[in-house]
């Protein structure tokens, strides 16, 4: 969205001021300035909201606020004299007075746009990705404060829920130092990637911090190093961390913010993140409450494709674990739903990820392969992609393929709210080649990981059984029945379907020996 006024045009996200169609040169703290008075245009904006905004609530005096209100009129064609555009209000603050139509940007004829005021294209969360601090003058830290955010630029515009503010409007802000409010602002980001780069006995070090510009607080804070020689390595880790930690942090600090907000003000992305939250609890309440997320987000804006991936994975678990009174009736949901979301936007590499594991229901894994691989192509940051592969990869008895996946998940995402998913895939795998010992152990570091449900459990039961861990497989056992007091042998199968008959027989007949 922009906005229009006379002979004005100013892009807010792009932090472009044209005038008849040319650019307006204009310094940083100018337009943010600018743009500050007009989204508060209908009302009086005094100096300390300025100084917060605009100085990020350093100590500032007024004759420096009055010399940016003199550059804002002066790239406006007002005085102040005239005060047609900006008006003072003497002794308190400014006000814009310009009459103000909103604009928005040209779309492709073949584009077919969303639905309603509130549709999830104007409401889906925003980054900027400022260029790193260098802490030294060598001219190689130099190159690497622009290149490695430069490439994470193009990594995060993989994320088709992710909104990514163009490199050309970030990289005005190379002096800013991560002036939270001043960013936000100026580029209409809600989150704002930084960092400092430097090199420290022999080592290249990197800090990187997201932070939430609309509350200034960090969400998430981590540093990494290599030696000298292995900046390459070190450059393709930090993109592939901040990748997966967005993927991570972002929806769950959106998730905190719509439950601040009144259910009758919630848009579709803030009912998406809802959604997400309650997703990964797997319990029969939670999937309720994500589908009626979902739902909702859908019902605001029936071209949100990811609400749609949402609403199949919802049917996926009712069918995944037996939840409902119809499990075919949800397999066949969660396809419908995953078709859709894919119809609506055929790049989304969770509209793919849903519709691979919709093939697990039908007992199709290499249908199901061909999806998710698409998934990774579209995403090669996308951690659970690389979980569901080796999933599949399981089902058909590819135990190298099941390592490889479940590597580069658990390096992408250590701390998934699917790791026990993962643990518990690692599990099944080494009984099928026969390393009971190892699939105990993978097994109980499954079961006893946040979120894991009553399947898990009968993995880590079946595992400690056939290596002769009674006493540990029969309290798996007891924790299972807990869970699910019906949970069975065929419940467990309908789940993981593997083709390796031995590998079935032997552990049909330790379910069997339990009770299962």
């Amino acid at each position: 969205m922009a906005w229009r006024f006379g002979e004005f045009t100013l892009d807010p996200a792009g932090f472009q001021l044209d005038r008849n169609g040319e650019p307006v040169r204009a310094e940083p703290q100018v337009l943010a300035l600018v743009i500050h008075l007009i989204r508060n245009r209908d009302r009086m904006v005094g100096k300390d909201e300025i100084a917060r905004v605009v100085w990020n609530g350093k100590s500032v005096s007024d004759a420096s606020i009055s010399s940016r209100v003199r550059s804002a009129r002066h790239a406006l064609g007002d005085t102040g004299k005239n005060q047609c555009i900006i008006r003072t209000v003497h002794g308190r603050g400014f006000r814009f007075m310009a009459e103000v139509s909103d604009v928005s940007p040209a779309k492709p004829a073949h584009v077919e746009q969303p639905a309603g005021p509130e549709s999830a294209e104007l409401s889906r969360p925003s980054v900027a990705v400022l260029p790193f601090r260098p802490l030294g003058t060598m001219p190689d830290l130099q190159i690497l404060a622009e290149a490695i955010p430069h490439e994470i630029i193009q990594a995060l515009s993989r994320m088709r829920w992710l909104a990514v503010i163009a490199r050309g409007s970030c990289f005005r802000f190379r002096k800013a130092e991560t002036d939270l409010d001043l960013v936000g602002t100026a580029l209409g980001a809600g989150y704002v990637l930084s960092g400092v780069i430097e090199i420290r006995n022999g080592a290249v070090v990197v800090v990187i911090e997201l932070a939430d510009a609309g509350r200034g607080e960090v969400i998430w804070a981590d540093r990494l190093a290599a030696p000298l020689g292995e900046i390459e390595d070190l450059r393709h880790r930090i993109i592939a961390h901040v990748v997966t930690a967005l993927d991570m942090h972002v929806p769950q600090n959106e998730a905190r913010r719509a439950n601040l907000v009144g259910s009758d003000r919630l848009d579709a992305w803030k009912n998406f993140h809802l959604g997400l939250g309650e997703l990964y609890r797997f319990t029969p309440e939670a999937n309720r409450r994500a589908n009626a997320h979902f739902q909702n987000a859908v019902a605001l804006d029936p071209r949100f494709a990811r609400a749609h991936a949402g609403l199949s994975f919802t049917r996926f678990i009712d069918a995944f674990l037996h939840l409902g009174p119809d499990d075919r009736e949800a397999a066949t949901a969660a396809r419908r739903h995953a078709e859709r979301g894919l119809e609506l936007d055929p790049l989304d590499p969770f509209t793919h990820y849903t519709m691979g594991r919709s093939f697990w229901l039908t007992r199709e894994p290499e249908t199901a392969a061909g999806w998710l691989r698409r998934a990774v192509d579209l995403n090669p940051n996308y951690a659970q992609g690389y979980y569901a592969g080796a999933f599949t990869a399981m089902l058909t008895g590819d135990a190298k393929a099941v390592d490889t996946g479940l590597d580069t998940a658990l390096n992408l995402s250590p701390l998934d709210p699917l790791l026990y998913g993962m643990h518990g895939v690692r599990a099944l795998s080494l009984i099928q080649i026969g390393d009971t010992r190892a699939a105990a152990r993978w097994a109980d570091r499954a079961a006893t990981t946040p979120g894991a449900h009553y399947l898990i459990a009968m993995i880590a039961a079946v595992a400690n059984g056939l290596e002769g861990r009674h006493q540990q497989a029969a309290r798996w056992r007891q924790e299972a029945r807990r869970r699910r007091t019906d949970a069975s042998a065929n419940q467990f199968f309908t789940a993981f379907p593997m083709v390796d008959d031995v590998a079935r027989a032997r552990i049909g007949s330790e379910l069997r020996r339990q009770g299962f």
